[in-house]
């Protein structure tokens, strides 16, 4: 496993400087007060103001810096050490109160020692971690008893399918490491990268077993025909601005979401 979690360390490292002068992720917008966060987590989330916020795979920050901005205490944590410089950076620049942790998300006992009123994680996070059992004992370790946990994630039904979603590639059970060169990232095409990564296609029963053995409720359940962003080859815009494949549109699922209580 360790060898799979440096070669995708060294991926996001290079991935980063890319993205924070991206189009796609528009840091100038959001330094003048633009949310990076999307209704799915909103609605589900509610008022955050005075709550902990734990955020796992935070990247450089945007989504961690948007709910401190609503009033959340904010601890967002990354296995990318560029990420985490960028995104202490922001929260400087922003006078934003956020902490940021440089960690593997298996090894965050390690590191920080608290428990939060919400756990979050969204879009393109699970399908980085081999093992999704220690994720979820990570999740209910760092929840407070009666906290919430949510996550929005593309669907697992996408990644079976090649780049423009055309030809299917993959089982929807496959638990084999997906081996990609990546040439260049989804933020920005035109910039070279040329690294190695591995990856995994979680199944939703997998997710959902996962949370349950750790005894979180799960309240809620969405599955969304649309991905808030153009991440994806072969795609149009639809009427609410977001994005759907291109020939089959409202007919696959490109986005879930799940919100799961600890008791008390």
């Amino acid at each position: 496993m360790e060898k799979y979690i440096e070669v995708n360390r060294d991926l996001w490292n290079k991935k980063t400087p890319v993205h924070v002068a991206s189009e796609f992720y528009d840091v100038p917008s959001f330094k003048k007060g633009k949310s990076s966060l999307n209704p799915a987590e909103l609605e589900a989330l509610g008022d955050v103001n005075g709550k902990s916020l734990l955020h796992l795979q935070c990247h450089f920050g945007l989504d961690s810096l948007s709910w401190a901005r609503l009033g959340a205490k904010v601890t967002g944590v990354d296995l990318a050490e560029k990420a985490i410089d960028a995104a202490k950076e922001l929260n400087s620049e922003l006078g934003l109160d956020a902490e940021f942790i440089c960690s593997n998300v298996y090894d965050l006992k390690n590191v920080l020692d608290k428990k939060f009123d919400i756990v979050f994680t969204s879009y393109g996070t699970i399908g980085w971690l081999p093992d999704l059992d220690k994720w979820a004992d990570i999740v209910s370790h760092f929840l407070k008893p009666g906290g919430t946990f949510f996550i929005a994630e593309f669907h697992p039904v996408r990644w079976m399918y090649d780049d423009d979603c055309v030809k299917m590639d993959y089982s929807y059970f496959n638990i084999e490491p997906i081996i990609e060169e990546v040439g260049h990232s989804y933020a920005d095409k035109d910039r070279a990268i040329n690294q190695l990564s591995y990856g995994w296609n979680h199944p939703l029963s997998e997710v959902f077993t996962t949370l349950l053995k750790q005894n979180l409720q799960v309240t809620e359940f969405k599955e969304y025909p649309y991905s808030y962003y153009k991440c994806f080859n072969n795609t149009v815009q639809n009427e609410l601005g977001y994005w759907e494949i291109k020939g089959i549109e409202g007919k696959m699922p490109l986005m879930y979401s799940i919100k799961a209580i600890k008791p008390k």
